[in-house]
């Protein structure tokens, strides 16, 4: 029988043939690990929705970021947990708040790790919302002060990066002048640009300690329904002046991933946010999925639809496991 058709499948023969045509790669490199700190002292606080993430208190950190830098995870970001909270966040942009330290401190003993802080008001704010209210009414314009001023004195802790995921009008134009005032015009932004009002975050609020006490966050975090206003969100921040986008959730918006890569030639990152990665972990404790494999396969599909960066809890599971491919 005189057939004609293609024989896909003699790229696929072996291991090694797989691995040579392999078109998307992962590094430890890729990889953002996050960070809990609190105040205190002696404090590993599990995060029991969240199994192996922990707040941690400042005596633990340098043995935390000796583990990431072990694994050769080049970058971590700062989230604070405050012992005091008020209506405006104070502790967000005071000079020795628990951010602030914690970022000295991990330059000062591990300078070549690329410290990215985490630039928001609602681990800090009594009400949990990432603005100043009013009424019952989050006010975006008298918000944007209380943000640069967040984002300068974590420039002048050290911070490498700064990373706003507020979703305040403006707030990329606000932070950029206020760092640029302040003499830090070299920090960049690493803007949480496409940021979805997700029902995936609520382990995040856990481990933050920063769920809203009333409403929701609707009105200023994006409507999962829409993918063109990503477009618009995306490129307002970069003409404001970030230097990065993320994308927040990840999974359930490859597509958007790929459309802000398709259209602006900036760094792309993908937050794999905390319910996603609970998902995974319950499964895993449970023996219904191949924890590694899953994990693995998750995080080539961030890579594939364009991202540069991946922001995981995963991450150090997810480096170990690159080591022993090698």
């Amino acid at each position: 029988m005189d057939l004609q058709f293609t024989r896909h499948r003699r790229l696929r023969t072996t291991s090694s043939m797989r691995s040579i045509v392999r078109e998307t790669h992962l590094h430890a490199e890729d990889f953002i690990y996050p960070i809990f700190v609190v105040e205190g002292e002696k404090k590993r606080n599990e995060v029991k929705s969240m199994p192996g993430v922990e707040q941690i208190s400042l005596d633990y950190l340098n043995a935390e970021m000796q583990e990431v830098s072990d694994l050769g995870i080049k970058s971590v970001i700062v989230f604070g947990v405050p012992d005091e909270k008020d209506e405006v966040g104070s502790q967000a942009y005071h000079d020795h708040g628990i951010v602030q330290r914690a970022i000295t401190q991990i330059k000062e003993n591990f300078p070549d790790l690329v410290v990215i802080a985490d630039t928001c008001l609602c681990q800090f704010t009594d009400h949990g919302h990432c603005g100043i209210v009013k009424e019952g009414k989050i006010l975006n314009d008298p918000t944007l002060d209380l943000l640069a001023r967040t984002a300068v004195s974590q420039a002048k802790a050290g911070a490498d990066i700064i990373a706003p995921s507020n979703m305040m009008d403006g707030f990329v134009a606000a932070i950029r002048h206020g760092l640029d005032e302040a003499g830090f015009e070299d920090v960049p932004v690493m803007s949480y640009g496409i940021k979805y009002s997700s029902a995936f975050y609520g382990p995040f609020r856990d481990a933050a300690h920063s769920t809203p006490q009333f409403g929701d966050r609707k009105t200023y975090q994006m409507d999962p329904a829409n993918r063109m206003e990503a477009l618009r969100e995306a490129e307002s921040d970069l003409l404001e002046g970030a230097d990065f986008l993320i994308v927040k959730p990840a999974l359930s918006y490859l597509d958007i991933i790929r459309d802000v890569k398709n259209n602006f030639n900036v760094p792309i990152v993908a937050y794999n946010v905390s319910g996603e990665y609970a998902m995974i972990k319950a499964a895993a404790q449970n023996g219904w999925v191949d924890e590694k494999a899953i994990v693995m396969e998750m995080m080539i599909s961030m890579k594939r639809a364009g991202v540069d960066m991946i922001l995981t809890y995963h991450a150090k599971d997810a480096a170990r496991w690159l080591k022993e491919q090698h």
